[in-house]
């Protein structure tokens, strides 16, 4: 496995894809079922064009199977804090060590930028994220906020790693 920043080279649509098919596997049952098959294909193809935050992708045979978004926190109560904005794996890979990797590089790059705590949401509801960000050492807090999707609102749980 390799992990190294997004490229030019690299096809938005294929990192794309890694969200479809992540959120279509590890929502089902979360997020409702309409919202997640109405998801287009090439719907996060723009991702790697966000200029505020950085983006690792995970290869395996030189197809991209992950990738992972970070930047400095964009909520005010946290200024000074790094921020895991998303991470996402083909279903295929998911339980492998492939997040773990790539979360670990994540941080180190974080570390370097001077960010010694990071913090990330999680939907309240998903049980699996929840615990793989416990593993790594993550808290979570009393903090949280709600979406909406496809008319249902769902909360999403802040997580803290503290230095």
């Amino acid at each position: 496995m390799e992990i190294r920043y997004l490229s030019e080279q690299d096809s938005l649509y294929e990192v794309s894809n890694v969200y479809e098919q992540s959120w279509k596997y590890a929502y089902k049952g979360i997020i409702p079922q309409e919202y997640l098959d109405a998801i287009p294909a090439g719907r996060w193809a723009n991702v790697g064009l966000k200029s505020k935050m950085s983006n690792l992708v995970a290869l395996e045979d030189r197809c991209i199977i992950g990738t992972l978004g970070f930047c400095k926190s964009r909520w005010e109560a946290y200024d000074g804090y790094g921020e895991i904005v998303s991470i996402y794996l083909l279903p295929q890979y998911m339980g492998k060590g492939y997040g773990s990797a790539l979360l670990e590089c994540a941080l180190d790059e974080l570390g370097r930028l001077g960010f010694r705590q990071v913090l990330l949401w999680v939907l309240e509801d998903n049980m699996r994220a929840r615990a793989f960000y416990e593993k790594c050492g993550f808290t979570p807090t009393e903090e949280y906020m709600t979406e909406s999707f496809a008319g249902r609102e769902l909360r999403e749980q802040l997580y803290i790693l503290r230095d």
